[in-house]
């Protein structure tokens, strides 16, 4: 039998610790949510088909398998790939960029830039994406699975500003690059360019063509994606802002237009602010029928831009997304609607959110603010190991600390709860480990090592971002090495409270209410650390058990 000696001594060496020997008895790890579940099981579904901040997305269709990326920014690892046979029920089954180029600058903290809107194509047998990187330019990574692995990024045009690019394969074998510009580096904004590339689609091989300026009518138009249809040139893009805008589509019978204009969909009397942004698909046939839909996100303040799924339907070579019951050519969102046509009933499948530990790798829901250390964690089968790591002397708080471990929030309402077991290095102090919720403001509950002492400890941190310093609440002292259940309640809204327990059942909560925020062009996160502030040969550690997500 196969071993991988790694992880086997790994696992080998912290089975024989107090913690593993006295693990609680696990739930199942299961594919499906406690907390949102979009396939209603009657033929409908429920919008958004993802309550969780998957911005910006991107799909295709491989035969009957669907696969869908989106904006990770700073997150690592980035670039999700989620895998669906019915556009309703998603899984993530991995990222495809495991660490940021230029790497050394990646291992900073870098909140808001990294990667922003990305493409994703199937072409001769290969998957392609082609992401923008705002600071550095547009780059493309290929795989033959869209599990992985995949190339490292090729730059395919260096340059500040280039953004939100997405390819075309032509009839003719030409290949074209659509993409936006990103006023804070280019200086310029609302304008769509047009360029050709190489037959390998590696390089950009021409200066580009302006196609559509969207000052007057559409401003802050970005987001293009390119698409060949009946002879036309289509170029389905987002305009008017990231929370309030509408779709448009762009058509022409030449590459380099001139393009025709129509919004195709808009809030209307939905109550879906700002629907646009995504992926057109259409199904594999079904009896000989296709139908056609539309991928794109919401923005949800503090929960992130969560995504939606619409039918799409064409009249006279224009889409119309949603349903358009004024007749107006301009679709509302929906927000239940019947399930697309497949060949069989797919059973439920949401992105993973709990995580007992029980495996040799971290669950894929999980992601670090910069490029990882291996010294930063130890995933084991029993539990996670979080070593602390020595914070730079001008860390003001957590939101420039890189080895925080996060996950998106998963719906609404929800409940983490996590148990852990903390061993500091008894020759320090200010040792901390705990569970937070991370924004531009951001609070925690967590312990901290003293002297013959461990303390329990409340903090929030208005503006973080800003480098304010967190304010602390002494809740309780502990032995070191006890163990305790960390708690943090969800609400409507965003409303948090956190809480603690010592045997996993009665609960003391804080009774303060911290109000999420969102992040840098993400939303709010919820997960663990582990830091320290002093240098040493043996850093303590935290062994975390579990971390649960439920109603």
């Amino acid at each position: 039998m196969k071993v991988n000696n790694h992880y086997w001594v790994i696992g080998a060496l912290l089975a024989t610790s107090a913690f593993a020997q006295h693990k609680t008895v696990s739930k199942p790890q299961t594919s499906v949510s406690a907390t949102w579940v979009a396939d209603l099981q009657d033929g409908r579904y429920k919008n958004p088909i993802l309550h969780a901040d998957y911005s910006d997305p991107d799909a295709c269709r491989v035969g009957e398998d669907y696969y869908m990326t989106a904006s990770s920014f700073d997150a690592i690892p980035g670039l999700p790939i989620l895998h669906s046979r019915d556009l309703v029920n998603w899984t993530l089954i991995g990222h495809a960029l495991p660490r940021q180029v230029p790497v050394e600058h990646f291992e900073k903290t870098q909140h808001g830039n990294g990667v922003w809107a990305p493409a994703i194509r199937f072409h001769q047998g290969e998957f392609y994406i082609y992401y923008p990187d705002p600071d550095f330019g547009i780059y493309v990574i290929k795989a033959k699975n869209a599990a992985g692995p995949w190339t490292e990024p090729v730059l395919v045009e260096g340059g500040k500003g280039l953004i939100d690019p997405c390819p075309l394969w032509d009839d003719d074998g030409q290949v074209y690059l659509v993409h936006g510009w990103a006023g804070s580096r280019a200086g310029i904004k609302s304008v769509i360019t047009v360029k050709k590339m190489n037959a390998e689609g590696t390089k950009v091989t021409d200066a580009g063509v302006l196609v559509y300026d969207g000052h007057k009518i559409d401003p802050t138009v970005e987001g293009p994606k390119f698409y060949k249809q009946n002879g036309y040139y289509y170029i389905f893009a987002p305009a008017g802002g990231v929370a309030t805008g509408w779709q448009i589509v762009l058509r022409s019978k030449n590459v380099y237009g001139p393009y025709e204009r129509k919004v195709v969909m808009a809030e209307g009397k939905s109550g879906v602010n700002g629907p646009h942004q995504g992926a057109w698909v259409t199904t594999n046939p079904v009896n000989g029928r296709s139908e056609d839909w539309f991928l794109h996100f919401q923005d949800k303040n503090e929960y992130g831009r969560v995504v939606h799924l619409q039918p799409m339907k064409w009249v006279n070579d224009w889409p119309v997304i949603g349903t358009d019951p004024d007749g107006d050519g301009i679709g509302d969102p929906v927000l239940t609607y019947t399930k697309p046509l497949t060949t069989k009933k797919y059973t439920l499948a949401t992105p993973p959110e709990s995580d007992e530990f029980e495996t040799p790798a971290l669950g894929k829901q999980w992601q670090w603010q910069a490029n990882p250390k291996g010294t930063w964690a130890m995933p084991a089968a029993g539990f996670l190991r979080l070593y602390s790591y020595k914070t730079q002397e001008q860390t003001r708080n957590l939101w420039d600390v890189p080895n925080v471990l996060l996950q998106k929030f998963p719906a609404e309402e929800f409940t983490v709860t996590t148990k852990l077991r903390f061993s500091p290095n008894t020759n320090l102090t200010n040792e901390k480990t705990g569970l937070m919720i991370m924004g531009q403001s951001y609070a925690g509950i967590y312990l901290r090592s003293g002297k013959n002492k461990t303390e329990l400890v409340y903090a929030v941190c208005p503006k973080a971002s800003d480098g304010k310093p967190e304010t602390e609440r002494v809740l309780m002292e502990f032995k070191p090495e006890t163990d305790l259940h960390l708690r943090v309640k969800v609400s409507k809204g965003g409303k948090c409270e956190f809480g603690f327990s010592e045997d996993g059942t009665h609960f003391n909560m804080t009774g303060e209410i911290f109000q999420a925020e969102v992040g840098r062009w993400i939303g709010a996160k919820v997960g663990l650390f582990c830091t320290r502030e002093t240098q040493t040969n043996d850093s303590g550690y935290a062994d975390y058990d579990w971390f649960r997500i439920t109603r």
